[in-house]
């Protein structure tokens, strides 16, 4: 099938019978979005753009990736299992200023409520089962077409990264949490903030140790708000905006990392059945899961140590920080070990 591309976005929604802009609750990047009718079925309007979505800025999209994803035809390529909603994309003008408009099915209805109560065990299991089926669709896929690397992921956020935001007239709420939590880090757990600043600053050895596992395509943002189901069982998984190769491990973390209240089993539970998931699909994980598991936690814990440490100051805020920073030392040892002095 042939991706479909729009000369513009204005064609994207031509013969739309209703449209209202709408602010979807777990929305953060400062795009805008559209709910329109069209055919007699409804639809979804995203549209984005460099100059306006800070995402976009700290990861350093100048590019679109999300275009390049689909003109390659790479969301076709998604396991059956998964659903990515997506009908045609636009793009308008060129350079920061390029608009990018991404036309979906309207699945509001299916995803999953904003809140923090946890999903159901089943819900989450075919989450975990349908992320195994797209890593292995794509294993071994490496990336010829300049999308977002393991660097961008482990600077996401990182101070120096979201300073030129911060300096901006109106830096978005993420970007200021952000900022706080990394100073709350190191007030909280200092050995962990220093490692956590070297990998965010020399990020050469962890992403070299990282590139010796296996690799897959990553979405980059398995987040609950991304996240639905159909009554057919089949996962919806939308907004592509981190896409890259990396190692299947990451998008994994980036599951826990971000769904921790939604969770309904424990940590191990969740790594124990993506792992089953993976050797069920066929892809054998005894020479490579643990050491791939053990450095993206390190990896993650660089990119959302912030929000741990915000998220500190209870039982089970501070039982989760400690959680990662016992992995992320860990993880270390080996990496010294690998790669003497890079600290």
């Amino acid at each position: 099938m042939v991706p479909r591309v729009e000369p513009s976005i204005a064609a994207l929604t031509a013969g739309a019978t209703a449209r209202r802009q709408v602010y979807p609750a777990d929305a953060r990047s400062g795009s805008r979005f559209e709910r329109v009718n069209l055919d007699g079925e409804p639809h979804f309007l995203k549209v984005l753009s460099y100059r306006t979505d800070w995402i976009m800025r700290v990861i350093v999209d100048r590019d679109l990736r999300t275009f390049r994803i689909w003109r390659a035809g790479l969301l076709h390529r998604f396991p059956a299992e998964i659903d990515h909603t997506v009908v045609a994309m636009a793009r308008d003008g060129e350079g920061p200023d390029a608009e990018l408009g991404i036309l979906m099915r309207d699945v509001g209805d299916r995803l999953i409520p904003p809140g923090d109560a946890p999903i159901s065990p089943d819900t989450h299991a075919r989450f975990i089962d349908h992320l195994a089926a797209m890593c292995v669709a794509f294993r071994d896929w490496r990336d010829n077409l300049g999308l977002t690397t393991m660097t961008h992921r482990l600077r996401f956020v990182a101070p120096d990264t979201i300073a030129g935001e911060l300096a901006g007239p109106a830096p978005d709420i993420v970007v200021q949490l952000a900022d706080q939590g990394w100073t709350q880090l190191r007030e909280l757990a200092p050995e962990l903030a220093a490692l956590v600043t070297a990998v965010q600053q020399r990020p050469g050895a962890l992403t070299a140790a990282l590139a010796q596992t296996p690799v897959t395509f990553l979405h980059g943002d398995w987040k609950m708000g991304n996240l639905g189901e159909h009554p057919d069982g089949r996962t919806i998984l939308v907004d592509c905006a981190y896409p890259g190769s990396g190692p299947p491990c990451w998008d994994l973390m980036w599951y826990l990392a971000l769904n921790r209240a939604r969770l309904p089993v424990s940590k191990a539970e969740v790594i124990a059945q993506f792992r089953t998931a993976l050797a069920r699909r066929g892809w054998e994980t005894g020479d490579w899961f643990d050491r791939q598991l053990a450095l993206c936690q390190l990896g993650m814990i660089s990119t959302f140590g912030w929000e741990k440490a915000l998220g500190a100051g209870d039982a089970a805020g501070d039982a989760e920080l400690d959680w990662w920073q016992r992995r992320a030392l860990a993880a270390v040892r080996e990496l010294d070990a690998g790669a003497p002095g890079w600290r």
